[in-house]
């Protein structure tokens, strides 16, 4: 009897400490949603450009170093596609990105997906504003960012710098990859094409103090664009400065 009432009061704090954990996230240092572009205007061979582009660039050799570098605080990943506002997809689900294996399988699911029928508009609003949605599923993570790929500009649907200044106390950054046109010809117009879209991006799109865009000059170009956005998006968060009871940093 002596011994059980000894062992009462670590007996109720462990479970005060399981009850309370129960209802929590475990804590994620960055949320980072992927938003593709499958308007009218990629065809199916950039379609597989991009999503293999995707699956390749997380399994180049610094992206997994940037990833993987604190397992016990991941980054937590996830993609979807869209084009036109009542088309949007999602192809990974949040997923915590701790182990080579996780990363593996999240690019074998990436090559092995299959084009879905996709209406051909291009809503770039209705795109930030799913992605920004899908973001606040997860405010266990310090930092959320919103990526999004596109070869054009927006035509329909909520206009972006209207999605865009409704975000100002979110603390969403929202970054862009635009790519040019695959025209091979002597008349190449791809450097003229793609400084339209940055400017445009650039005004009416990303969102943050550290946002910005990256470009492919070309589909042929993703994999090498996605890669250097996302070691430039996973530099963001200073792992330095880390606090060792793995709480949400000082603001």
């Amino acid at each position: 009897m002596i011994k059980l009432l000894r062992l009462a009061p670590l007996l109720v704090a462990l479970s005060c400490n399981v009850i309370a954990g129960a209802g929590e996230a475990a804590p994620c240092r960055q949320a980072l949603a992927l938003g593709l572009d499958v308007s009218g205007s990629v065809n199916s061979h950039e379609y597989r450009l991009q999503l293999d582009g995707l699956a390749g660039a997380l399994q180049d050799p610094e992206v997994k170093r940037a990833l993987l570098n604190t397992p016990e605080l991941p980054v937590r990943l996830m993609v979807f596609e869209w084009s036109a506002p009542e088309f949007q997809r999602v192809l990974l689900n949040w997923t915590p990105v701790d182990s080579l294996e996780t990363l593996t399988r999240i690019s074998q699911t990436l090559a092995t997906t299959r084009r879905a029928p996709a209406p051909p508009g291009t809503a770039v609003g209705s795109a930030m504003q799913f992605g920004t949605t899908l973001l606040n599923q997860v405010p266990e993570c310090w930092k959320h960012t919103l990526d999004l790929s596109g070869d054009g500009l927006h035509n329909m649907g909520p206009a972006p710098h209207v999605i865009k200044s409704g975000l100002e106390s979110t603390g969403i950054t929202i970054n862009g990859l635009v790519i040019g046109a695959d025209s091979q010809d002597a008349t190449d117009t791809r450097l003229a094409q793609i400084g339209e879209l940055v400017a445009y991006f650039q005004a009416r799109v990303i969102h943050g103090p550290d946002a910005f865009v990256e470009t492919a000059l070309g589909f042929e170009d993703f994999q090498d664009a996605m890669t250097r956005k996302l070691l430039r998006e996973l530099a963001a968060v200073v792992l330095s400065q880390i606090p060792t009871n793995h709480g949400k940093p000082d603001q």
